[in-house]
């Protein structure tokens, strides 16, 4: 039997049955059912997802004391580096509710099918690259290029501060939030002062060195818009001439050096100034070039001591 014929088969007494029950859920669900409860669509979007190491590193949506954005300077085929620093940082943990911390990899044009093609899929996945348009190049206007860059890429949502640091770097991230948290939000460069030696000063003027430095956001939209800028970029290292920018247009007035708490490797080299032993406190360590540098400091900060014993993997 049909829907249809089903239907004219039924008088209106039994269609009064049929609808009185179904209309008195209705008023029910609509009555009672608590004004906090709320029903999820049956269909999501699957482009809408988030890894928790790309777009940002703060997953609390508590408002939080100052944000932070933080470019790694890096090149496009060092696919495994960055792979190693998004897992670090991922599993890394801080006070969200003093900053939110956003993570971005750094590097300049394209030049290859294969990068093009690899690249694409990490962004795809990860979200977290900025592609400059410049040639790839070390000290000829990179980092300028990058932190003058900011304001346009993030002006509708602007940092308190902007942090560039090498890929080379191992960031202790809630070291660095809680340092932050009391500096000036305003007119401010942080990092490690070179030269540091004080005893055999050479003859450069301050500068903060090229490991990792920050800056605040009014030098940041400063920069964007100086022609000194422009025009001195690529005239050294780039972490001395941040440091000419700053001190040649009397900028960057409220300096905090971060020794010894920000330092390089120090492996079988004699400790001095700005390399020495590994220590408690360690906001961040520079010169991890090689594979086995990493897994030394990993180590003595006990990164992995959270892995828990499984049947499915053997580790001794």
């Amino acid at each position: 039997m049909s829907y249809f014929t089903f239907s004219k088969n039924l008088s209106p007494s039994n269609w009064t049955l049929i609808l009185l029950p179904l209309l008195f859920l209705a008023l029910t669900f609509l009555l009672i059912l608590p004004s906090n409860i709320h029903l999820n669509p049956l269909s999501s979007n699957c482009s809408s997802s988030t890894s928790t190491s790309s777009k940002s590193l703060s997953t609390d949506t508590t408002k939080s004391d100052y944000r932070l954005l933080i470019g790694i300077i890096t090149l496009p085929e060092r696919y495994e580096r960055r792979h190693l620093l998004r897992t670090i940082y991922s599993l890394q943990t801080y006070n969200t509710a003093t900053a939110h911390v956003d993570i971005r990899f750094i590097f300049c044009n394209l030049t290859t099918r294969e990068k093009k093609v690899f690249i694409a899929l990490e962004i795809m996945k990860y979200n977290d690259i900025i592609i400059l348009n410049c040639t790839e190049n070390m000290n000829d206007g990179k980092t300028y290029k990058f932190l003058s860059g900011v304001p346009a890429l993030f002006g509708d949502q602007p940092y308190d501060y902007v942090m560039k640091a090498d890929d080379d770097s191992y960031i202790r991230l809630d070291n660095l939030v809680e340092s932050l948290k009391d500096k000036s939000r305003v007119d401010m460069y942080y990092g490690l002062v070179m030269p540091c030696d004080k005893e055999n000063f050479f003859p450069f003027p301050p500068f903060m060195s090229g490991m990792g430095y920050v800056l605040s956001w009014d030098l940041i939209e400063w920069m964007a818009q100086s022609d000194f800028g422009q025009d001195e970029a690529g005239g050294g290292p780039e972490d001395m001439w941040t440091g000419k920018m700053l001190n040649l247009n009397e900028k960057g007035k409220n300096r905090y050096d971060n020794a010894p708490r920000m330092y390089d490797y120090k492996g079988p080299s004699p400790s001095n100034c700005f390399r020495h032993e590994y220590i408690t406190d360690t906001i961040m360590v520079h010169q991890l070039k090689e594979n086995d540098r990493w897994v030394e400091t990993l180590d003595y900060f006990n990164v992995t001591s959270a892995l828990e014993p499984s049947k499915f993997y053997h580790i001794e």
